[in-house]
């Protein structure tokens, strides 16, 4: 009898277990899409130009999945920022040489960074090489700022809660 009830305990402390972990899947991608709802964008390509249609997150930000010479990364889109602005940990992992050091002015200050290149930055179908971009070690941040360096070189349109980026190549 002992033994039963020992069994049954067992058995409802699993049951809760497997319900929590269930449940904290089935509710993790609608947070992860609350926090960046372009993780995968979708490209409309015609004739020379590349059109992405971006909703703004739940903090009012457009932020899109993307990659930085392959590497996987967030972008969180920055007009303010000149460069692309990629975090020291994240550059590490993607081998970016840190070159010439220099100021930067940031919301919180004055902050060193360090120059550096990269080869091919990518959204979607749009591609775009040889930007101009910053390490900054003081960025706690695992999301990459994508800076006038790159949006430069594409035409953006937002209109209410959608930024649409365009891309001509020839």
């Amino acid at each position: 009898m002992m033994n039963t009830k020992k069994t049954g305990s067992v058995m409802i402390f699993f049951s809760c277990v497997l319900s929590m972990v269930v449940l904290t899947l089935f509710f993790s991608e609608p947070e992860k899409n609350k926090y960046n709802p372009n993780r995968d964008p979708q490209s409309r390509v015609s004739g020379n130009t590349v059109e992405i249609r971006l909703d703004r997150n739940r903090s009012g930000h457009y932020m899109v999945g993307g990659t930085i010479n392959d590497y996987p990364v967030t972008f969180l889109l920055d007009t303010g920022a000149t460069d692309v602005v990629v975090p020291a940990s994240i550059a590490d992992k993607m081998h970016l040489k840190p070159g010439r050091s220099g100021k930067a002015m940031t919301a919180n200050g004055p902050i060193t960074v360090y120059e550096t290149n990269i080869d091919q930055l990518s959204i979607g179908a749009m591609n775009m090489y040889n930007i101009r971009a910053s390490i900054n070690p003081s960025m706690p941040s695992s999301d990459v700022l994508l800076g006038m360096s790159a949006l430069g070189r594409l035409e953006f349109i937002q209109e209410d809660d959608s930024l649409t980026l365009k891309q001509k190549s020839f």
